[in-house]
């Protein structure tokens, strides 16, 4: 007969607008063991799973603590709630838990204070409003009250109690496999029935297998982003009415957004299981790419499962068309759904796709042992140069232009590489020559066209670094610490680590103005010697920049800047010359803290 051997959830707190899918492994009456569904259409030798989600509600008003998701909160912050920062963030389980988290807490209140009056309609648009109030705190005593969190959207079935015993009353909320905690879940305790159910007689066979959730706490609420213009270009001078950019302009966004089967417990301790679960994050990930709505949009890690039932889906909702390169999987011993890769996307009413080209440093790496190393050495050197990374190239075609009557009709084409380098830093020789190859491949199409080149991706490489010098300044000094470390041969002579891309780094480009009103403040957040910011990668064991766009300079030309601090999030606006061939460009850049 058909039984349940097991039921879990992969994060213990559910949180509001976050699909809940239980992992259910299942025996069939061969005694082989799945994990699939068994609905009542496709019945297994006459049984089928049903599920049920219950609420547990008790009779006593319950917030939860913004530190500790699983305690009941005993304070609120009365400044948060005069500033109208959303509640949950108000609530603390003890003075000590308030007492502790205040140093970061009354940066709500400053950004809330602050963040209308700094970046107006645009961030309230992407990120939300928060408005601008003194700040003050009160105690509440555990026996007080709470303003009441148990609110929202009507349940999808009737709340039928199920069971009151001890001041608890059970409603049953839904019916399928999945469910998505709403608002009137917060505070409470989430259950989930699974039970064995005859086809014919619909009547339960043996005891259901359940599970129970901790409260539910409501979705945080991202931190306002702060920009800071370094130009004295009027912010919204190149924007239309809907806050589009305007006839002639595009923009371009990179983002590394951290790969599921890489958000381990195992590398990111210091967080909790629920904020490192893909239905938490993927949501977040999605309203912040929309939210900028960019033309072009560079994404890194991302799965081959997520791209195609997630991303690709959901982006084209809004209009762009998508573009895919799954990592190679010589190394890769996992699921091969859950390898990533580079997506590369583009709205379909500003762009046309004219090509696509695929790099494979696993290839190019049987071509140099091929030819470069001796065969006793060759295993040796494939089992070093073989990484799996890949990069994108894509050829897009504008619809739009700013072409004057000198060159009616012309083409305006730009190149767009997007790759993801090899992240091992023992291995510099390995991500020289993934980098060096690459600027090969583009060089190439270069030569066979007047393009402009945008160059985007994570290249876990810092300023400074052998690859950062060949993608800034098109060379590596043949003194450069990097390049002790080659045991193939792979990078001798030094004078062969050279390109004539005339790339720059629009991190930098800003140095080169040094003008405009928040040009000192940034100035202050970028390393003098490189004119790279500081950090766009903040993890426990690791503060740095790793992540860039690069443009071709004597096509594009230095236009405008905002900047925004933290996340590994680049965008950058480009805008047509007169000419048809100069680009303006203009830059967002964040720093992006991998949590």
């Amino acid at each position: 007969m058909l039984s349940v051997l097991r039921v879990h959830l992969p994060s213990d707190i559910p949180i509001v607008g976050c699909e809940l899918s239980p992992y259910v492994l299942v025996r069939r009456p061969d005694q082989t063991v799945f994990t699939d569904d068994v609905p009542e259409s496709s019945p297994i030798e006459g049984h089928f799973l049903r599920y049920k989600w219950y609420r547990i509600q008790s009779d006593k008003k319950v917030a939860i603590c913004s530190v500790h998701p699983s305690e009941q909160a005993t304070l609120q912050c009365l400044g948060c709630v005069k500033a109208k920062i959303p509640v949950a963030k108000s609530y603390h389980c003890s003075p000590k838990c308030f007492s502790d988290a205040w140093q970061h807490h009354r940066v709500l209140h400053e950004r809330a204070a602050s963040a209308v009056n700094e970046n107006g309609n645009e961030e309230e648009e992407i990120f939300g409003r928060f408005n601008n109030n003194a700040t003050s705190n009160a105690s509440l005593s555990s026996s007080q009250s709470l303003p009441s969190l148990a609110n929202g959207a009507t349940p999808l079935y009737p709340a039928a109690v199920t069971q009151r015993s001890g001041g608890e009353t059970w409603f049953e909320v839904g019916r399928s496999k999945t469910y998505t905690p709403t608002a009137d879940d917060i505070g409470h305790v989430l259950k989930f029935e699974c039970v064995v159910v005859d086809a014919e007689t619909k009547s339960p066979i043996g005891h259901g297998s359940t599970i129970l959730t901790s409260r539910v706490i409501p979705a945080p609420s991202p931190s306002p982003r702060r920009l800071i213009s370094v130009s004295n270009v009027d912010v919204a001078g190149h924007l239309d009415v809907d806050g589009r950019p305007s006839t002639g302009t595009f923009t371009v966004l990179s983002y590394n957004i951290l790969s599921d089967s890489y958000a381990t417990s195992e590398l990111y301790g210091y967080c909790p299981s629920w904020a490192l679960s893909w239905p938490y994050r993927r949501q977040n990930l999605l309203r912040e790419i929309v939210g900028y709505r960019a033309d072009i949009v560079c994404l890194q890690e991302v799965q081959s499962d997520h791209f195609e039932e997630f991303f690709a889906p959901e982006l084209d909702k809004h209009g762009y068309q998508a573009l895919y390169k799954k990592k190679t999987a010589e190394v890769f011993n996992g699921s091969i759904m859950t390898i990533d890769g580079c997506a590369t996307f583009f709205r379909r009413d500003r762009f046309s796709h004219v090509k696509k080209y695929e790099v494979e440093f696993n290839k190019a790496a049987q071509s140099l042992t091929d030819a470069l190393v001796p065969s006793a050495q060759k295993k040796t050197a494939l089992n070093r140069l073989v990484k799996d990374n890949v990069a994108l190239i894509v050829v897009l075609e504008a619809k739009f232009s700013n072409h004057g009557v000198d060159n009616p009709g012309k083409r305006q084409l730009v190149c767009v590489a997007n790759t993801h380098v090899n992240v091992q830093q023992d291995l510099k020789d390995v991500k020289l020559w993934q980098v060096h190859t690459l600027l090969k491949g583009l060089e190439k199409i270069a030569a066979s066209a007047d393009i402009p080149m945008l160059v985007c991706g994570d290249f876990n490489s810092v300023p400074g670094s052998a690859p950062h010098n060949l993608l800034a300044i098109g060379k590596v000094d043949p003194m450069h610490p990097d390049l002790a470390v080659d045991p193939l041969g792979i990078l001798r002579p030094a004078t062969k680590l050279t390109h004539s891309l005339p790339l720059v780094s629009a991190y930098s480009s800003f140095a080169r103005i040094g003008v405009g009103l928040g040009y000192e403040q940034q100035k202050r957040r970028v390393d003098p010697a490189t004119n790279e910011p500081l950090f766009t990668n903040c993890t426990r064991d690791f503060i740095g920049t790793l992540d860039y766009i690069f443009y071709s300079a004597d096509s594009l030309t230095t236009r405008r800047f905002l900047l925004q601090n933290a996340t590994n999030t680049t965008l950058i606006h480009f805008r047509f010359g007169r000419n048809g061939k100069t680009l303006e460009i203009e830059v967002k850049r964040k720093q992006w803290t991998k949590r």
